[in-house]
């Protein structure tokens, strides 16, 4: 079964100081995950803000999961006989991906993915198509996109288009990368992150 989300944002014609930057395609295998991420670009632009602390990010790119999950929805953290404290899901009731990205000032994000992967953390996910990120020298943030519910075995999509995000307050050099977490439910509890490439945000 195949389900698709997609966030489409459009926007005016950009400034000449745009910047596009295209990213490499990705993809990686868990257990009984496959994720691959294709057509991620990034165009760079100046802060709407204009106070030199600041700058937008548009971002487009194509998630596709491939997920062999236990049919069905769990409780957080109750087992296949309802028995608490198995630990089939200790987050949702259902297996799930995650995709956004990791923003961060002064930090070389391309050096965190190995001590930080497994602490994505998110308030929900953004629908309104774009967000306004404050971010202080030294700070990291996870901004999550969307996340897609996944209760059955099959391939799943999250598709997004000129996603905005506009960084204020880092005056210094920023970095940003995609990531994508999928976390599948059952006896074998297991969790897949992919990484794309790190990226500047001037």
């Amino acid at each position: 079964m195949t389900y698709l989300v997609a966030v489409d944002v459009w926007s005016s014609a950009t400034a000449v100081a745009d910047t596009t930057v295209p990213l490499p395609d990705g993809q990686i295998d868990g257990p009984g995950i496959h994720i691959s991420s294709t057509g991620e670009r990034a165009i760079i632009s100046p802060s709407l803000a204009a106070n030199g602390a600041g700058r937008t990010a548009w971002v487009t790119g194509n998630v596709a999961v491939d997920i062999d999950t236990p049919p069905g929805v769990v409780g957080p953290n109750n087992g296949a006989t309802n028995d608490p404290g198995t630990n089939d899901s200790s987050t949702h009731g259902a297996s799930q991906m995650t995709v956004g990205y990791i923003v961060g000032c002064q930090v070389s994000i391309g050096d965190l993915s190995a001590s930080v992967g497994a602490a994505v953390t998110q308030s929900g996910p953004a629908l309104s198509g774009g967000l306004t990120l404050p971010l202080a020298p030294g700070q990291v943030k996870w901004v999550a996109i969307d996340y897609l519910e996944m209760p059955e075995s099959g391939r799943y999509y999250i598709n997004y288009q000129d996603y905005s995000m506009e960084i204020q307050g880092c005056g210094g050099y920023a970095q940003a990368r995609q990531f994508t977490v999928v976390e599948k439910i059952g006896v074998d509890y297991a969790k897949t992150t992919l990484y794309g490439r790190p990226f500047s945000l001037g």
